[in-house]
């Protein structure tokens, strides 16, 4: 029973890739906000340049930090994850065509 405490797990991160993440997620933060605060891009570059920012930053916290990767032990998880951003993925998209087509109907009356 003692030893189910001091067992260490492959799967956790060591603390230089918690370092590398953390820095790697900072290094993206600040950029995020450089690139709304120096107003330098156009805004929809603005809006491009942040949704890349982002994507980005989600794969660092799930590499860094979730240890999520596609090693055979984590390939249950990796396929829960694919599955719910999928679905997420279908139900924004879909709610999103509903508004759009909802409002193009209802901008000819």
């Amino acid at each position: 029973m003692a030893q189910a405490h001091t067992a260490h797990d492959g799967s956790h991160g060591s603390y230089s890739a918690y370092l590398i993440g953390f820095v790697l997620a900072v290094i993206l933060t600040v950029a995020s906000f450089a690139a709304v605060m120096a107003h330098v891009l156009s805004p929809s570059m603005t809006i491009a340049a942040l949704t890349f920012l982002a994507v980005v930053q989600i794969i660092v916290h799930l590499v860094f930090f979730l240890h999520l990767n596609t090693s055979s032990e984590q390939s249950w998880n990796l396929m829960c994850f694919i599955f719910a951003a999928a679905t997420v993925v279908v139900i924004i998209g879909g709610t999103l065509f509903i508004m759009h087509d909802t409002a193009i109907n209802m901008m000819s009356r």
